[in-house]
C-alpha cells in the first residue's frame, strides 16, 4: 500500500516535469512557424503579434506532454493515425488537437489513479482494494477522453445531417446560376456559416482541398472519408459521377437533396414509432401505482378501519 501510494505520485511528478520541458518546444515550434508564415506571407496580423496563435499555459502543458509521448516512439505510426483519423471524424482539425488528446489521456490517467489512491486511503481499504481501485481509476482515466470524443463526434455528425440538404438547395440554385462546383461549395459555405457551421466547415476544406491540390476526384472522395457520413459519400460520388460522365449537376442535386429529405422523415417516424414502447416503463413505474393508490386506497383504509 505504502509503495503504491509513493510510486503514483512520483509518475505524476515526472510526468508534470516532462509537460513542462515539452512546453518550451512548443513554443519554439510556434515561434519557428510563426517565422515561417510571415516569410511566406500567409500570417495575419493578428497572428504576426502572436494575439491568435497564443494559447493558455494549461492547454500548452497538456500539448507539450503530448507532443513528448507522441514523439517518443510509444505510440505507433498506424495508432497516431488512427487517432487524427477519430478526431477529423469529430470535426476536430487544429493542428495541435493530436498533441492536446494524448496529453489529456495521460494526464487523466494518471489524475484518475492518483485521486482513486487518496480515496482509497481516506476510507481505509485495505491495499488490494486500493490497488483494484487505482487500476479502475487509470482505466476510467484512458477511457474518458475517447468517450467525449465519441460523444462530440456523435453531435457533429447529426449537425451534419441536419444541414446537408438545405445546403443541397443551395448548391442546385448556385449550379442553375452558372457556378463552378469549387465556387458553389465556397458560396454555400458563406451562406452557411451561421445556421449549419459543421457543413460549411466540411465545404469550406473541400473547395481548399479542390484549390490546392487541382485532383476533384480525390478531394471529393476525401469529403466522405474525414466523417464516415454515408450521405457526404453519396455526395461525392455524385458529384464525381457527374464531372466524369457530364451528366446534369442540377438534376443530380436535386434527386440527392430529395432523398436525404425523405431519409430524415423515415428516421423521424421511426422514432415517433417507438415512443409508445419507451413510455411503457415509465407508465408502469411511475403511473399505475397512484392508479392503483386512487381507486384501492378507499377500499383499503374502509378494510382496515373494519378490524
Amino acid at each position: 500500500m505504502r509503495a503504491a501510494i509513493l510510486w503514483v505520485p512520483a509518475l505524476f511528478l515526472l510526468v508534470s516535469v516532462t509537460a513542462v520541458l515539452m512546453l518550451r518546444l512548443v513554443i519554439v515550434e510556434e515561434k519557428l512557424q510563426r517565422r515561417i508564415d510571415r516569410a511566406a506571407g500567409t500570417a495575419s496580423g493578428a497572428a504576426e503579434k502572436g494575439g491568435e496563435a497564443a494559447q493558455p499555459i494549461h492547454v500548452r502543458i497538456v500539448m507539450g506532454l503530448g507532443l513528448a509521448v507522441a514523439r517518443s516512439g510509444l505510440l505507433s505510426p498506424r495508432t497516431l493515425e488512427e487517432l487524427r483519423h477519430t478526431l477529423r471524424m469529430a470535426g476536430i482539425r487544429d493542428k495541435g488537437a493530436l498533441a492536446l488528446f494524448v496529453g489529456t489521456k495521460l494526464l487523466s490517467l494518471t489524475g484518475l489513479s492518483v485521486l482513486s489512491l487518496l480515496m482509497s486511503r481516506f476510507l481505509h481499504m485495505t491495499a488490494g482494494h486500493a490497488v483494484i481501485a487505482a487500476v479502475v481509476g487509470a482505466i476510467g482515466g484512458l477511457l474518458l477522453p475517447d468517450i467525449i470524443i465519441q460523444q462530440r463526434r456523435k453531435r457533429f455528425i447529426q449537425k451534419v445531417e441536419g444541414g446537408l440538404a438545405d445546403a443541397l438547395d443551395l448548391m442546385v440554385i448556385c449550379a442553375d446560376a452558372g457556378l463552378s462546383l469549387e465556387s458553389a461549395l465556397v458560396r454555400v459555405a458563406g451562406e452557411l456559416q451561421l445556421t449549419h457551421p459543421a457543413v460549411a466547415q466540411e465545404f469550406t476544406l473541400t473547395a481548399q482541398e479542390m484549390r490546392i491540390g487541382g485532383n476533384i476526384r480525390d478531394s471529393l472522395n476525401a469529403l466522405g472519408v474525414r466523417t464516415g457520413l454515408d450521405s457526404l459519400k453519396r455526395l461525392a460520388s455524385t458529384l464525381i459521377q457527374t464531372l466524369q460522365y457530364g451528366t446534369p449537376l442540377t438534376q443530380a442535386l436535386r434527386t440527392l437533396s430529395s432523398e436525404l429529405r425523405q431519409e430524415q422523415l423515415t428516421r423521424f417516424e421511426e422514432r415517433a414509432a417507438r415512443l409508445p414502447v419507451l413510455l411503457t416503463l415509465p407508465m408502469i413505474i411511475f403511473i399505475l401505482p397512484c392508479v392503483f393508490l386512487v381507486v384501492g386506497g378507499p377500499a383499503v383504509l374502509k378494510l382496515l378501519a373494519s378490524f
